[in-house]
Parts: structure tokens; C-alpha cells; sequence
């Protein structure tokens, strides 16, 4: 398996991928947010479909749309203060209905789309892997330099704004952090799934772990697991990769719950 290079390469994307969407998964679960990802990656594929139009590089301009619509539900939050759901829902239906219109301006609905629909790992380039590497690096050196803030932001919001800290900032941080984790995670999952592998291993970590920090280890240890195991399934039973991910991610999470369904200890 791994003598063919785009396998390797697959690995490789699929490694990082797998240990940076639960990490930053982890904040949105413990926030009750979860579904954010799904609203942006539905804004990421509009971004996709406006870079195929454009003739430009539709990965680009799905992180631009990615991360304005991640600013926009924390506008819309604090600023005018809609629930969360509220300003979810505006991005995410906002996202489906320009995908959809975009798409048909473009006047196809190619490969290439359905690529960034449904995952294509199995097609990462070097060029791929770099822009994994580099926006995965920045992403994981921010969690480690704001991670007291962030876990105080997500635990106590007002006892940390009480403190002192600057939580709308923090909380931008979270929001960028998704939607690039999304941008760089389409290729591996694609965008109707990329949610599910931002969640799904925290779910799992929150049935066995003993603290936060665990949660959050767990959480990363699921993720790199799932890629690693679906990649193997996937290749020798001929699957789609990015569903079999999922689904071994769904299984870990499933499996957990049942053994363990009482929440952890704090």
C-alpha cells in the first residue's frame, strides 16, 4: 500500500488532518457549538464554486469564505447579539443557497467540485501536503500559545471577561481556527463531512477521558486513528475514503458512548 506514492501522500495529509480537526473541534463541542463546522463548510464549497468560476484557485477562495463567515457568526453574536443558533443559521443557509447559485453560474458541476464535496485524499499533490503542513503548524502553535485562555474562554466566559481576559478575541481565534481547519480539510473529508471529524472524536474523548486536557488529547488520538484506519479500509475494500473515515470515527464514538454514557469527571 504505502510503496505507491499518492498513498503516502494520502497518509501524510490525512495524519495532519486527523490530529488538528478534533483539536480544534474540541473547543466548538465544549462551547455547545458543534455544528458550526457544518455552516462553514457549506460557505467553504460556496467559496469553491466561486473560485472555479473565477478560474482561480478554489481553495483560496474557500478559506476566504470559510474564514468570513466564521467572523460573521462571531459578529453576529456579539455584536448584535443573536443566539448562536440564530447566527449559525443565517451562515449556514446563506452558504447553501451561494453554492448553489454559483454553481450554476459556472454552469457544471465537475469532478473537481464533487471532489471538494465528498473528499478526494487519495489526489493530494505535494503542493497539497505543504498547504496542510504550513496552515496546520500555525493553527497548532496558536492552541499552544493561547491554550490557558481559550480553555478559560470556553469554560467561564464571564468569569474570564471579569478577569480581565479579552474573550471576543479569544473567541475570534476559535472561529478562525475552524475555518481554516475546514479550508485545509476538504480535500481529506470534504465538506459535508469535515464536521463530522471535528466532532465526532471529541464525542468519543468526552465518554473516556478524566480531565479536560485528556479530552483533548483523546480527542486528537480518535481523529488520527479514524484517518489511519478508514485510509486502510478504504484502499483494500475499494471505498470511498472520505466516508469510511467518518464512519470508523462514527463507530469509536458510538462504541464509547454505549460503554461509557455517563459524562467524564472533571
Amino acid at each position: 500500500m504505502l510503496r505507491f506514492e499518492f498513498m503516502r501522500l494520502a497518509f501524510a495529509a490525512g495524519a495532519v488532518v486527523g490530529l488538528l480537526a478534533p483539536a480544534v473541534g474540541f473547543f466548538l463541542v465544549e462551547r455547545r457549538a458543534a455544528l458550526v463546522g457544518d455552516g462553514l463548510g457549506h460557505l467553504a464549497f460556496a467559496g469553491v464554486a466561486a473560485g472555479t468560476l473565477l478560474g482561480i484557485s478554489p481553495v483560496g477562495t474557500a478559506l476566504v469564505f470559510a474564514v468570513a463567515g466564521a467572523l460573521a457568526i462571531q459578529w453576529l453574536g456579539t455584536r448584535r447579539h443573536a443566539a448562536g443558533d440564530q447566527a449559525l443559521a443565517l451562515v449556514f443557509y446563506t452558504g447553501i443557497a451561494l453554492g448553489v447559485v454559483l454553481v450554476s453560474a459556472a454552469g457544471r458541476l465537475d469532478a473537481g467540485l464533487f471532489a471538494f464535496l465528498f473528499g478526494s485524499i487519495l489526489t493530494v499533490e505535494s503542493s497539497d501536503l505543504w498547504l496542510i503542513l504550513a496552515l496546520g503548524g500555525v493553527a497548532f502553535l496558536a492552541i499552544g500559545l493561547l491554550w490557558r485562555g481559550l480553555v478559560a474562554t470556553t469554560l467561564d466566559p464571564e468569569g474570564s471577561r471579569v478577569a480581565g481576559a479579552r474573550v471576543a478575541a479569544l473567541d475570534t481565534v476559535v472561529a478562525v481556527l475552524a475555518a481554516l481547519t475546514v479550508g485545509i480539510s476538504m480535500r481529506i473529508v470534504g465538506v459535508l463531512l469535515v464536521a463530522a471529524l471535528m466532532t465526532l472524536p471529541v464525542i468519543a474523548a468526552q465518554r473516556l477521558a478524566w480531565s479536560l486536557s485528556s479530552t483533548f488529547g483523546l480527542a486528537a488520538l480518535v481523529g488520527l486513528g479514524s484517518v489511519l484506519v478508514g485510509l486502510t479500509i478504504s484502499y483494500y475494500a475499494d471505498l470511498p475514503p472520505g466516508g469510511t473515515i467518518v464512519l470508523v470515527a462514527a463507530a469509536v464514538a458510538l462504541v464509547a458512548t454505549v460503554a461509557r454514557p455517563v459524562g467524564r469527571a472533571r
